[in-house]
């Protein structure tokens, strides 16, 4: 069984926003959303996310989620120690930073199949420069023995560029008969997940690192420059992936597709494009600069001018516009 914990309870302060950071939006969704979509992907059971703030904004846009509230927010591992709901899963549980949408399934996959002879699997990162991240340190035979954080190492312990990612794979059964022997032994008195390395090293258990290729896929979002930083790292990921596919795609800078969005073969999509939601477009469309689609089905042969098309079919062989708008009602 697989199940995950998103930890979802923080403002985000550095966003300058009353919208709780997770539920920005990115291209058409929350960036929440693109997390929940791809653990549903590898087929995780059940999703627990922690909410703090707005929590009930969260709550009511992922309905077929579960909850665990943190307040206060006494960092990472005490989100997860309000979440023993789950103590008696089990299998696996990935544990995720809800503010990471770029994560992709494949990765997530990974982390889960090197964690099968584990207790412990955690995503990593190797850098030209570690900076301020965690160094990884593994002993002579690749195992994980902790995790040092960069202001806490040795001259030859910077020198590592192996990096904690910020994502854990841990056997459920593991996770939850040892988190509560984490300590607030730091200067900002908070309990750390990442200390669970060492718990579980120091008890003999096996701790894995995966090595993740993109780094971007991890990046996390704190202000509006990182937001926009991975609006554009998804738009080109969902661009390039269609065309591909043989999607003529005239200027992928300025065209954007859904991640749901459905396209067929033969397909030209011209200049300041935008498709979104649930859209299904058919085989030999063309899309003229300017259209706006949003859940709708354009059908075989069809050509959409420079018009907004929302809710509404489009009939195969049948032109719109130019500046017409079609939605249903």
């Amino acid at each position: 069984m697989r199940n995950a914990i998103i930890m979802a309870a923080g403002k985000g302060t550095r966003m300058k926003s009353t919208l709780s950071k997770v539920m920005h939006p990115i291209i058409d969704r929350p960036m929440l959303g693109y997390i929940v979509d791809a653990l549903r992907a590898v087929h995780v059971e059940r999703i627990l996310i922690v909410v703090g703030y707005q929590a009930q904004s969260i709550q009511d846009a992922f309905s077929d989620c579960e909850f665990a509230l943190q307040e206060p927010q006494l960092g990472t591992g005490h989100a997860i120690m309000q979440c023993k709901q789950l103590a008696d899963a089990k299998g696996d549980t990935l544990i995720i930073n809800g503010d990471g949408p770029c994560i992709q399934p494949e990765t997530l996959e990974k982390l889960f199949q090197a964690n099968q002879n584990a207790s412990l699997t955690l995503l990593s990162a190797v850098l030209e420069d570690g900076a301020h991240y965690g160094r990884i340190v593994r002993d002579e035979n690749g195992n994980v023995l902790s995790i040092v954080e960069a202001k806490d190492c040795t001259p030859e312990q910077r020198e590592i560029r192996e990096i904690n990612a910020g994502m854990y794979c841990f056997k459920n059964e593991d996770l939850f008969a040892h988190i509560d022997d984490l300590q607030p032994n730091n200067a900002q008195n908070e309990y750390y997940l990442t200390d669970m390395v060492s718990i579980l090293a120091n008890l003999g258990k096996k701790v894995n690192a995966c090595v993740i290729e993109d780094r971007d896929e991890v990046m996390g979002i704190n202000d509006c420059v990182e937001l926009n930083k991975a609006y554009v790292w998804m738009r080109n990921h969902i661009n390039t992936g269609w065309m591909k596919q043989g999607v003529q795609i005239v200027d992928p800078l300025r065209t954007v597709i859904g991640k749901d969005v459905k396209i067929g073969h033969d397909v030209i999509i011209h200049p300041n494009v935008e498709i979104l939601g649930e859209t299904e477009i058919g085989d030999f469309v063309e899309i003229l600069p300017g259209s706006y689609i949003k859940d709708a089905v354009i059908g075989d042969h069809a050509m959409i001018d420079s018009s907004k098309v929302v809710s509404t079919r489009v009939e195969a062989n049948q032109s719109v516009g130019p500046m017409a708008y079609l939605h249903s009602g």
